[in-house]
């Protein structure tokens, strides 16, 4: 059983940033996909960006459209760390931000516990 525990969630005007980190309680090492989803009030919980490791020497991003180019995903493999740069904040992207993790030696999915992001003036 893997734990995932976010942080740096909270409350930020139009136009800030935060960073959110989901820390797993086993290495890195053999990560498959580790990244965000999120889910607003009334809405469907939606993939915001996540990154992807599918064989020795290949890895990937992807964002959700409305994100590109504001926010950024990034791994700290010795630190068992995922993290989500955002910027430019917009109060459509407030909702309750959840981590997501699966392994390449483990069929099960992952999920951390969710920290909200409220973005408003």
């Amino acid at each position: 059983q893997v734990q995932l525990v976010e942080s740096g969630g909270g409350l930020v005007q139009p136009g800030g940033s935060l960073t959110l980190s989901c820390t797993a309680s086993r290495s890195l090492v053999h990560i498959n996909t580790m990244g965000w989803y999120r889910q607003a009030p009334g809405k469907e919980r939606e993939l915001v960006a996540y990154f992807t490791i599918p064989g020795i020497n290949e890895y990937r991003e992807t964002y959700l459209p409305s994100v590109k180019g504001r926010f950024t995903i990034s791994r700290d493999v010795a630190k068992n760390t995922a993290i989500l740069h955002m910027n430019n904040l917009k109060p459509e992207d407030t909702a309750v931000y959840y981590c997501s993790a699966l392994f390449a030696d483990d069929p099960r999915d992952y999920w951390g516990q969710g920290t909200q992001v409220t973005v408003s003036p």
